[in-house]
């Protein structure tokens, strides 16, 4: 905190400890004496709401140890500072999107609804002319100074939280540390190449070779033909890209020096299905990865008979090298480089926006919308990000030299929780939401050597074909929303058939035409239409 800012400090801490107080003014006198008039003088003066209902879909790491975010220290101590009591309302793992839909449907709506905005069908700013949720701008200009001065220091952060129509609809979450938005890619066990004096792959033909090796010469020398050379996971492929960037492609949409493109329907895109038909034939893809959960990745990983998979830097290589840490020593994860087609080629990588489109609204139903603002507000001032990212001093995090350090209970937490769930039960710098995240949470979430090893090299894939989150109006919601369910149910479906041989690869071209059909050009369109859009903000 620069010396400037002290007095400004003092002067909150004053107005904060008269409110506690209940200090008195002649209204709250006339209102009442003891018990009751306190009670009026703190619902006179205080800035914040007396109590508000808060929806926001559950998180794995917060459902490990608790039944609601209510329990997190980042929230109790925002209701002693406040003196807001807060009724989190969370959806059951996995039926976030429906129960979303049902909720707004329905009209009955909580104060504050914490979701990933720009993605909903029909889009937020037609939730703001449903009188769904309301238009932020004025509000937020009048009564929430910490974010206006982000927003003012931050022109493409302002363009990428605002909509189409200019519309500020949600106190936004905001990662303005590059450094933290790399975070997916391939990774590797090191200590089975070290084992077979094998490189480092770089490209589509050496991963074959690596893959090989893997699965005929006994890597994890348990004298068993038992090894999985490559855990095939085609969602975390498709958030990362990895193998299919190195055809200058993804599995969804993307930027092609300003034009919107689908890469599935691309020639390219055969070629990828052609090595991974191959692969999974000759036995250097898991056989049952099209069935393999979350669960079953995390015991054939740790059972060490997993060669490589596309993983997180925490949960992935820190959660696996914890895990393997008693049970092998010589267990080593390396982040893989984005695999090129060729040596020195480039490929696209992982790599999120400072922005990825989540954050709080505030419903039309809310009383007291100011107050709401205000509170809100708080998490994205100097003391409110420290809170919303380390939880409380001298619990989960210390000062040192002014660096807020994890705690020895958060590094050195009792129990099998990695330094991410252990977080969890103070802040919320393990997970996205309305605040600023911290680049010195990333940098001590990813205390393991191999972890920053791994996001440097990730760093280096092409991401200047990523879209950026784009809002669809209305009618191109509703259209889009409709033909791409059908769309993608289509793409699993096929996609997973020309891996596994069900379905030859001859028929790659009416997989194709198939496509267009549903309408996938017009998508193109309204694809194009929004990101035109963007661009003009």
């Amino acid at each position: 905190m620069n010396k400037r800012s002290l007095p400004l400090l003092l002067l909150a801490i004053a107005i904060t400890a008269a409110a506690a107080s209940g200090c008195k003014d002649t209204t709250a006198e006339r209102s009442g004496s003891g018990e009751e008039g306190e009670a009026a003088v703190k619902a006179k003066v205080s800035p914040y709401p007396a109590a508000l209902s808060y929806w926001v879909p559950m998180n794995a790491n917060v459902a490990a140890t608790m039944d609601s975010f209510a329990e997190i220290g980042v929230y109790r101590e925002m209701e002693r500072l406040t003196g807001t009591k807060v009724d989190f309302q969370h959806s059951p793992m996995g039926q976030d999107k429906d129960q979303f839909h049902l909720m707004i449907a329905s009209g009955k709506l909580p104060d504050v609804i914490e979701y990933s905005w720009s993605g909903v069908t029909k889009g937020p700013d037609n939730a703001i002319k449903e009188n769904r949720i309301i238009r932020l701008n004025e509000l937020v200009e009048k009564f929430a100074p910490n974010l206006s001065k982000v927003l003012r220091d931050n022109p493409e952060f302002r363009q990428l939280v605002l909509s189409d129509e200019g519309n500020l609809y949600m106190f936004p979450s905001f990662t303005p540390d590059p450094g933290s938005l790399v975070y997916n890619g391939l990774a590797i066990r090191q200590d089975w190449l070290d084992r077979l004096g094998l490189p480092m792959p770089a490209t589509l033909p050496e991963w074959e070779r690596t893959l090989t090796a893997f699965r005929d010469m006994d890597p994890n020398g348990n004298g068993r033909k038992d090894e999985i050379p490559l855990l095939l996971d085609l969602k975390v492929m498709n958030t990362g890209h990895a193998l299919i960037g190195a055809y200058g492609i993804t599995t969804g949409f993307y930027n092609d020096s300003g034009e919107v493109k689908y890469g599935p329907v691309d020639p390219r895109f055969k070629e990828l299905l052609i090595v991974m038909n191959r692969w999974y034939k000759e036995g250097l893809i898991d056989k049952d990865y099209a069935t393999v959960d979350q669960k079953l990745k995390d015991a054939k990983m740790t059972e060490g008979i997993v060669g490589a998979m596309a993983m997180n830097i925490g949960y992935g290589i820190g959660t696996y090298t914890s895990a393997m840490a008693q049970v092998d020593p010589d267990f080593r994860l390396e982040g893989a480089p984005y695999p090129s087609l060729e040596p020195g080629g480039t490929s696209i990588g992982q790599m999120a926006y400072s922005f990825n489109g989540r954050g709080a609204a505030i419903s039309a139903s809310a009383e007291n919308p100011e107050k709401i603002v205000r509170w809100l507000d708080y998490a994205y001032g100097e003391a409110g990000q420290l809170l919303f990212n380390f939880g409380i001093e001298g619990e989960s995090y210390t000062l040192k030299d002014g660096y807020p350090t994890f705690s020895d209970t958060v590094v050195n937490n009792s129990g099998k929780l990695g330094v991410g769930y252990a977080m969890t039960r103070y802040a919320r710098g393990a997970f996205a939401g309305p605040y600023i995240s911290d680049k010195r949470f990333n940098e001590q979430y990813m205390s393991m050597p191999q972890q920053t090893r791994a996001v440097a090299v990730w760093s280096k894939a092409d991401h200047a074909r990523l879209l950026p989150p784009l809002t669809q109006n209305s009618a191109e919601s509703v259209k889009i929303t409709a033909m791409m369910n059908d769309i993608q149910a289509y793409y699993e479906d096929r996609v997973n058939k020309f891996i596994m041989g069900v379905e030859p690869l001859e028929q790659f071209d009416n997989f194709t035409a198939s496509i267009r059909r549903m309408g996938i050009d017009e998508v193109l369109r309204m694809k194009q239409a929004a990101l035109d859009r963007f661009m003009k903000r």
